[in-house]
């Protein structure tokens, strides 16, 4: 499989600064499906070309690592099959895992080079492509791409045969290296509707993460969703969901196992965090591998590329350009701090995550040493699930095992097991219940379990105006049953505060524009005799 990335210039060979890959040498990387070399045809300050060659073993793949894929329809298709030639997943990962720091937009010797947009040309040279060239158009043309797909005859000397489903691609355009990478690692294996290992929950992750910036705005998001997620309508159903939540995604780095970022005085399991963050102990497989059938290589195999690959600095001994601004962080991040930060100003050791879905939360607070106690509770099971896996639950050490628990239970009913705690959280939860049910939520919380503190945080609907794919008068989500103005939401929370003895403040989350006001609104309670003390 071969790709090649080209600028055509002034200064095209900083391209190898960017990519962090010597133009002078050659270099290979292990795959798991083979091995990739990383070479630069041309390199002068005019024109510059890198090319990504996936040299794939197909013994390997027949040895266990591919069974279970896509071409098991008939006897021969682990013998007789494209896999080791054609563009597709493998190439997406190799892509991925080789160029991790430009795909991040990261550059410490030239910091100035992420930022900026490059005249590119990309090839290559055979792509399954299921829609044939008008599915290439479809979905490369509205990223910024001109898009030159020729169909691959399926034998040059016997014309009658027709086409293939491959196609001959070229892309010109100018735009961001980091951009044009995430969208061959998206697409490619788009194209091909297919993926060659088993493709699970992650991959929702992995798709929403890659298209930060662009696959919420793109026309044919529900199609790109499909065909990434290899026809599996629920995990297609969620990503949609999922990039409707314009302020809901976590970059990559917060993917990270919790152990990584344990206190010093908690230890650790044994073994090493895998490629996206799963701990698993030496030599065990994650769950999706365990669930892979036939052995096939786990979804980890997309995740964002591992620091395993050292990226190889041309710049090593110039000297390093102050760097841009810094990148503004993601409200989701704003968000979990803010929540963090009032839980450690009360001094909570106990604190109960209402509504807690896939325990992004949880995780910030079993990194917090004063937490001795956490409760994550969910209407949903499947929620639940996914928040085990997020923290790792089956391989944590018991010791920080012992400080979390999960519940399935309403936050419109009295449930005697989110009773007791220091405080309590509805991170953007509210928003989500029906209005005329806030009354049995609020007896539940502030009437039943009465903690000493409750955070509430919500979206600022003043604030939707400044998102740019929102269409006029919509939420933010499909789920939403209401957004509160600031306004309304200090009447509820003042109403709500007065009818069970709590005072309440309330806080900005995110930039606070000075027309619309913040895109997040907090609500922070405490009980009358806490905050007189």
């Amino acid at each position: 499989m071969l790709l090649e990335l080209t600028t055509e210039t002034d200064d095209a060979s900083d391209l190898g600064f960017l990519l962090h890959k010597h133009p002078a040498r050659v270099q290979a990387f292990e795959q798991s499906v083979g091995v990739a070399h990383v070479f630069y045809p041309e390199a002068d300050e005019r024109r510059c070309t890198v090319a990504l060659l996936l040299e794939v073993d197909p013994v390997a793949l027949v040895r266990g690592k591919g069974r279970g894929s896509r071409d098991s329809a008939f006897s021969l298709a682990e013998y007789v099959n494209d896999r080791p030639y054609a563009a597709s997943s493998m190439l997406a990962v190799a892509l991925g895992r080789v160029f991790r720091s430009a795909m991040a937009g990261r550059c410490e010797a030239r910091p100035e080079l992420p930022g900026r947009e490059w005249p590119l040309e990309v090839r290559v040279p055979a792509v399954p492509c299921r829609g044939g060239v008008e599915a290439a158009v479809r979905l490369f043309e509205p990223l910024g791409w001109t898009v030159r797909a020729t169909p691959v005859p399926l034998d040059p000397q016997v014309p009658a045969w027709g086409d293939s489903r491959y196609v001959d691609l070229h892309l010109t355009g100018t735009m961001r290296v980091a951009d044009a990478l995430s969208h061959l690692y998206v697409l490619l294996p788009t194209l091909d509707v297919a993926k060659h290992y088993w493709v699970g929950t992650d991959e929702v992750d992995k798709l929403v993460r890659a298209g930060e910036g662009w696959l919420a705005r793109h026309p044919a998001r529900e199609e790109i969703a499909r065909r990434y997620l290899a026809n599996r309508r629920v995990l297609a159903d969620s990503a949609v969901a999922r990039l409707a939540e314009v302020d809901d995604v976590l970059p990559d780095a917060d993917d990270d196992s919790v152990a990584e970022e344990l206190p010093e005085d908690v230890p650790t399991a044994d073994g090493d965090a895998g490629r996206d963050g799963t701990a698993t102990p030496d030599g065990a497989p994650s769950r999706d591998e365990q669930a892979s059938p036939g052995g096939a290589p786990s979804p980890d195999e997309l995740a964002t590329p591992d620091d395993s690959v050292t990226p190889d600095d041309p710049a090593a001994t110039h000297d390093v350009e102050p760097g841009p601004e810094p990148t503004r962080a993601p409200l989701a991040r704003l968000r979990v701090d803010a929540v963090v930060e009032q839980l450690r100003a009360v001094g909570a050791r106990s604190v109960v995550d209402l509504g807690c879905g896939e325990g992004v939360l949880l995780r910030a607070l079993l990194r917090e040493k004063g937490v001795e106690r956490v409760l994550g509770v969910d209407v949903s099971h499947r929620a639940l699930e996914l928040a085990a896996r997020r923290l790792h639950l089956d391989t944590l050490p018991e010791r920080l095992r012992a400080r979390v628990e999960l519940a399935q239970s309403s936050i419109t009913y009295t449930d005697a097991r989110v009773a007791g705690f220091d405080a309590a959280v509805l991170m953007e939860v509210v928003e989500h219940v029906d209005p005329p049910r806030l009354g049995a939520l609020e007896h539940a919380v502030f009437g039943a379990a009465s903690p000493a503190t409750v955070v509430v945080t919500t979206p600022n609907a003043e604030h939707n105006v400044r998102y740019p794919t929102l269409a006029a008068g919509s939420m933010r989500h499909h789920d939403h049953r209401f957004e509160w103005t600031r306004a309304e939401l200090a009447a509820w929370a003042h109403a709500t505060a007065g009818r069970y003895g709590y005072g309440v403040e309330l806080l900005p989350v995110g930039e606070d524009d000075p027309d619309v006001g913040p895109p997040t609104q907090m609500a922070v309670f405490r009980r009358a005799e806490e905050a007189a003390r």
